[in-house]
């Protein structure tokens, strides 16, 4: 295997953390491919602790997210219509039936906001049940 093809594999399984082999069923404006294969659908998963072999049940349809998010990913980056897709509540791709829009829904992702400024934090609007300790001033 020539250096070129080791080094691509080593990145594509430290983003993925899986090779597998399926179907390319479609592609979205941001460049995610979304992949199926209906062999993995019923597939024993083999584990290395004594017990019974249980299948993998939904591991099927996946996604691998574009190349221009790098290795900072996560599940908002996947459109609306193909989420429907990949959790099962259809059977038929965006490429194939054109997704159902609202206009009261935001159809482009966002990033998760988690940890940054723009993240939501609850508040509360009555009274504390703890109040803080003040300790007393010398005059």
């Amino acid at each position: 295997m020539p250096r070129a093809e080791f080094l691509y594999l080593c990145y594509f399984f430290f983003r993925q953390n899986d090779l597998k082999s399926g179907t390319l069923v479609g592609t979205d404006k941001l460049g995610n491919k979304y992949y199926e294969n209906n062999e993995y659908f019923l597939e024993e998963e083999v584990t290395m602790t004594p017990g019974p072999i249980l299948p993998q049940w939904g591991r099927n349809r996946w996604v691998i997210y574009s190349p221009s998010l790098g290795t900072d990913f996560d599940g908002s980056a996947v459109s609306p219509a193909w989420f429907g897709w990949l959790h099962y509540k259809t059977d038929i791709p965006p490429t194939q039936k054109e997704h159902v829009q609202y206009s009261y829904i935001d159809t482009t992702p966002s990033p998760n906001p988690t940890g940054t400024n723009k993240a939501y934090i609850p508040y509360t609007t009555g009274k504390p049940k703890i109040q803080a300790w003040v300790p007393p001033t010398r005059s």
